[in-house]
């Protein structure tokens, strides 16, 4: 089963035939909601709003622990992430979607690891390759079927929020080679990695970044979410095609 983690503008999945609710109690307190389970097509999917049903926990409020193991109770044995993000590269202006390659995390004070506490053991995930490369292709595969354009690569930089970035730390960040910038990508793929959860992310580029393009003065919030509902319409048909090839690959 493919689960999905809906974040900014995507607090439910509009084609999913929804079965049933179920609300997961973990060692890590509880998820951001109660888990919907439900039929795109032939195919069960299991759908996670990362901020609550009511978009109501910031991004360092989430609790990325509890969603990762309650993700992994109930069966899900992949996951895909969606993240709206700033864009800092020149290819990815407002509305433009990227499949990210690598992570930088800026985050700080969030739970970060499973293994803590005077009972666990210590363990040290690879992370040289934060994505999970084939669930990056079925992305990449299903964009190309759904005829989506899209950016085959990129360097999301996590930061704390919920706050905006300055011009300045964007400009650090492009410095430090990022492409893209949002709040929620850690510790969510690191976690994946440690419960052993294939994980990918698509990212929907709804502004430039601080001091960039025509946000060089200001963010101009109120325009932001015409480009989130038309971006996130681009998203749900590259997902309906992932839940899809994802069924026939099963």
């Amino acid at each position: 089963m493919l689960a999905i983690i809906g974040g900014t503008g995507l607090s439910r999945l509009a084609d999913l035939d929804i079965t049933r609710r179920e609300i997961v109690r973990t060692p890590f307190g509880e998820p951001s909601g109660p888990l919907t389970f439900g039929k795109v097509g032939d195919a069960e999917v299991c759908f996670l709003a990362r901020h609550g049903y009511g978009h109501t926990l910031a991004p360092h409020e989430v609790n990325y622990r509890a969603n990762l193991w309650a993700i992994r109770e109930v069966g899900a044995r992949r996951v895909v992430a969606v993240n709206s993000v700033g864009g800092i590269a020149p290819a990815l202006g407002p509305g433009v979607i990227a499949i990210p390659d690598q992570i930088i995390d800026y985050t700080w004070g969030r739970k970060h690891t499973f293994f803590e506490g005077p009972e666990a053991p210590v363990k040290h995930a690879d992370f040289t390759h934060p994505y999970c490369a084939v669930t990056r292709k079925l992305l990449a595969d299903a964009a190309n079927r759904a005829g989506i354009p899209f950016v085959d690569h990129g360097v999301y930089a996590a930061t704390q929020g919920p706050r905006l970035e300055t011009a300045a730390e964007i400009a650090r960040l492009q410095r430090d080679g990022a492409s893209m910038v949002g709040m929620t990508g850690m510790p969510e793929a690191v976690l994946a990695r440690e419960l052993d959860l294939p994980y990918a992310a698509i990212a929907l580029s709804v502004n430039h970044a601080a001091g960039l393009g025509d946000s060089k003065d200001a963010i101009q919030l109120d325009e932001l979410q015409a480009v989130l509902d038309a971006g996130m319409r681009q998203v749900l048909r590259v997902l309906g095609a992932a839940v899809a090839l994802h069924q026939d690959n099963a």
